[in-house]
């Protein structure tokens, strides 16, 4: 088997062949007159047989036969096999396009149309046009790209190769776009806030920081989709809001965990918790059915049904009944005793750090659907209290395969409270821990103008990963992965 070297050698050889031959390889025009999707469509409804067309596409297999060549070649639109024999072109284009076509060239194909013996729509090639000429060579389908990483960063060639994970993208389109229709059919007005913020809020998570050289101000990347910005708008007089976009948090990667994603986050004026469940509820089955046609998933070692009745989970009865441990009057000692002899790391050596690695030891059990409710007040800096409970919030999470694919409260409108909330989120991040949420005096401000009782409600990509079966990495089109140096 010739080496990589040898191959591209070989490939350059025939692009200097061609360069001679004063053939433009690269052009910037093709001829093509239909994609292969329309084209397959019109020559079932009207019969293309016998009418000269040009298609244009990727080789993607070569088979010679004698004086006879078969390729398969595609467009992006589908995939389409092409015919070459000598008395249907000359033979000196015949034989040149022998010596120079590799698999990954892309061509112009002008021909006729006609079915084979097993009825697959062929095009008879009477001339062809080389578009751009592939220098390396393509993996072998069924050998090429196993390393992931590898897989991620050549991502073009991955896609490439497999259908089934173009067809996720597709997927993944349809799924924003249920989700935005939704919720205009609903009355939410769309909207944008700044990716760039003074103050990082919507979210406890370390940030990206920049630098504005025209301000001489450090700035941060967003890591909510403007939750802070959006309940300005609240105040400002608008009824509900809403941003699908990117957000950004340096923290590290997993199956649910990136960098850079995109999320969701809408805001309904003079709704409650419970009407925010409701619509919570009533969205994913409009996502699941509109795409997949059903509401039962197996996912993650779990199978689940989103038309079931969605129970009520409560964050510290659900901790005490996996770990034994209360996370509203055990000490801090005790919560740390417990998340050491259970191997449990844990980002930050605090209270809200301890709870938090807790309940995500304990979430990872529970297959849902269902609501997670009556967090502690330390763990949700911008919701409201629970009127029944003032050691809880009115803050819920949808729970699917043991994760949370969402987060909405009733939200904090109190500036008294949400000011002493962030004081406390200050000592946190002043004590070292990076993920605790920033204060924001004008929010606090904001709020002592007053803005009414509004339910949120923000979710992501990490739902439709679950969904899908797959890591949020693999429906990512193109994640982040480690630099490699450049030739």
């Amino acid at each position: 088997m010739a080496s990589l070297d040898e191959l591209k050698k070989a490939r350059s050889e025939k692009l200097d062949k061609l360069r001679k031959l004063g053939i433009d390889t690269y052009p910037a025009v093709s001829g093509r007159t239909e994609t292969i999707a329309d084209a397959k469509i019109i020559f079932e409804k009207d019969s293309l047989s016998g009418k000269t067309k040009t298609l244009a596409g990727r080789v993607m297999s070569i088979r010679t036969q004698g004086s006879l060549m078969f390729l398969n070649f595609t467009d992006g639109t589908g995939v389409f096999q092409a015919f070459l024999k000598k008395p249907e072109m000359s033979a000196e284009q015949f034989d040149l396009f022998s010596e120079i076509a590799d698999v990954g060239d892309f061509f112009d194909f002008t021909g006729t149309f006609f079915k084979t013996k097993r009825g697959e729509p062929t095009i008879l090639v009477s001339s062809w046009k080389i578009l751009a000429k592939s220098l390396l060579p393509l993996p072998e389908k069924w050998h090429g790209l196993k390393d992931p990483e590898e897989k991620l960063r050549k991502r073009y060639l991955d896609l490439l190769l497999d259908t089934e994970l173009k067809s996720v993208f597709a997927r993944k389109e349809k799924f924003w776009d249920v989700t935005r229709e939704f919720l205009k059919s609903r009355g939410f007005l769309e909207v944008e806030t700044p990716t760039l913020e003074i103050t990082t809020g919507g979210a406890e998570a370390r940030p990206f920081k920049t630098h504005h050289n025209d301000f001489d101000m450090d700035l941060y990347l967003r890591i909510s989709v403007g939750e802070l910005w959006q309940k300005r708008l609240m105040a400002a007089g608008f009824h509900k809001t809403f941003e699908i976009g990117r957000v950004y948090r340096n923290e590290g990667t997993s199956a649910e965990h990136l960098q850079e994603f995109t999320n969701m986050e809408c805001y309904s004026a003079y709704s409650d918790d419970k009407e925010g469940m409701n619509f919570v509820r009533e969205l994913y089955l409009s996502i699941a059915k509109e795409i997949y046609g059903r509401t039962k998933f197996e996912s993650r070692g779990h199978s689940f049904d989103l038309s079931d009745e969605w129970s009520r989970i409560d964050y510290a009865d659900e901790i005490i009944k996996q770990t034994g441990v209360n996370v509203l009057t055990d000490s801090d000692e005790t919560l740390k005793e417990k998340l050491i002899s259970l191997k449990i790391s844990f980002g930050g050596d605090n209270r809200e750090r301890y709870i938090d690695a807790l309940w995500k030891y304990c979430r990872k059990n529970i297959t849902g659907p269902a609501f997670l409710v009556g967090h502690p007040v330390i763990v949700a800096p911008l919701a409201k209290l629970d009127p029944a409970d003032k050691n809880k919030t009115l803050m819920f999470q949808p729970l699917i395969a043991g994760s949370e694919v969402g987060r909405g409260y009733a939200e904090l409108n109190d500036p008294e409270d949400q000011m002493r909330r962030f004081t406390e989120q200050k000592k946190l991040l002043d004590d070292g821990d990076e993920e605790a949420m920033m204060p924001d005096r004008e929010f606090v401000e904001m709020l002592q103008h007053a803005m009414p009782p509004t339910c949120g409600f923000g979710f992501g990509e990490r739902l439709f990963a679950i969904l899908e079966n797959r890591s949020v990495r693999e429906v990512t089109l193109f994640p982040l992965v480690r630099g490699k140096n450049q030739p």
